[in-house]
């Protein structure tokens, strides 16, 4: 199997191509990536050295036309698994052009340009913001309404239905998976958990938005890669499939618990103004992929976040020059 992955120095990607090379050894991995500010290099360092020719890194833009038909025809590729993307909502209010540029125009370009080298599948990568907000009960499903309420969450929107009407027109094979909010190692670390260890490490503040009671289900990059594996393997065509970790949080209690874990005083604590447009809380079920596709989530997220906070202790020289 020959697999095209976009965005795999990030934080998911790179973990999926670890997933890869390690747990199937006749697969060979192309990796596209841009290189922006949360792109690095050093989260798959030493992989063309390990895995020789089964590993191989193209520094480009999937928003290029020319440059990902030259990928495609050198790869010539059975799938591509999408996780490119701007995915920070805060600097999606800030700058939305990028997201728009990247996910929606990125991702065009990838479906135009599979479907010219005939690729067999095509998995999109995607997240439970394109439901919007949640009321106090109640799981995201495959068929909630597509409710964004951010830049970002409204670009991931557009690319998704983009996907699904590929597949829809050209009777392509496309799958979409929806996932809850991820934690684990190699996170950059400008997201809640990474952002909230390493401040508490240098005792700075923590800023936490508003009264830090916005819920979010909590799932490990491991789990999230392992279900994105299932729906490459065995996923329907032209279905959506959510992913969650069953680990419904509030804001403030994961800061609490990692402030806890490193033996820092709650003092740290800093409430700001909240983010506009703030979603209050998400769930997933994702009875559907455990279901067709035998995934199960294998980490609790209070064990998960404290493993993280752990894996952070120990790899300073990653995170520092990415704070700096």
């Amino acid at each position: 199997m020959r697999i095209l992955v976009t965005g795999g120095c990030g934080f998911i990607g790179s973990n999926f191509v670890r997933l890869i090379l390690e747990n199937r050894p006749d697969w060979m991995i192309h990796n596209v990536d841009v290189l922006t500010y949360a792109g690095n290099p050093a989260n798959l360092a030493g992989f063309v050295e390990k895995f020789g020719d089964r590993y191989v890194f193209h520094k480009q833009d999937i928003a290029d036309e020319k440059a990902m038909n030259e990928v495609f025809a050198v790869g010539k590729f059975d799938a591509v698994v999408n996780f490119a993307a701007e995915s920070h909502v805060d600097r999606s209010i800030t700058g939305p052009m990028a997201f728009v540029q990247t996910n929606i125009v990125g991702t065009t370009v990838l479906l135009n340009t599979a479907r010219k080298h005939s690729v067999k599948r095509f998995l999109q990568v995607s997240t439970d913001e394109v439901y919007g907000s949640l009321g106090p009960t109640g799981q995201f499903t495959e068929e909630s309404p597509l409710q964004p309420s951010s830049p970002y969450s409204a670009s991931k929107t557009g690319a998704d239905l983009l996907v699904l009407a590929h597949g829809h027109t050209f009777h392509a094979d496309v799958v979409v998976t929806r996932c809850s909010n991820n934690y684990g190692p190699y996170q950059f670390p400008e997201k809640l958990i990474p952002l909230m260890i390493t401040n508490a490490m240098a005792d700075i503040s923590l800023p936490v938005y508003g009264d830090g009671q916005n819920v979010r289900d909590w799932i490990h990059v491991k789990d999230h890669c392992e279900a994105v594996l299932a729906t490459l393997e065995m996923g329907k065509t032209g279905e959506v499939y959510n992913i969650g970790g069953d680990g419904e949080m509030k804001n403030l209690d994961v800061v609490r618990m990692i402030l806890s874990e490193l033996g820092k005083p709650e003092t740290l604590i800093k409430y700001v103004a909240d983010r506009p447009g703030h979603d209050r809380r998400y769930a997933i079920d994702s009875s559907k992929v455990q279901r067709e596709l035998g995934w199960m989530p294998r980490h609790q997220p209070e064990a998960g976040i404290r493993e993280t906070v752990q894996w952070y202790v120990n790899n300073r020289p990653w995170w520092e020059p990415l704070k700096k």
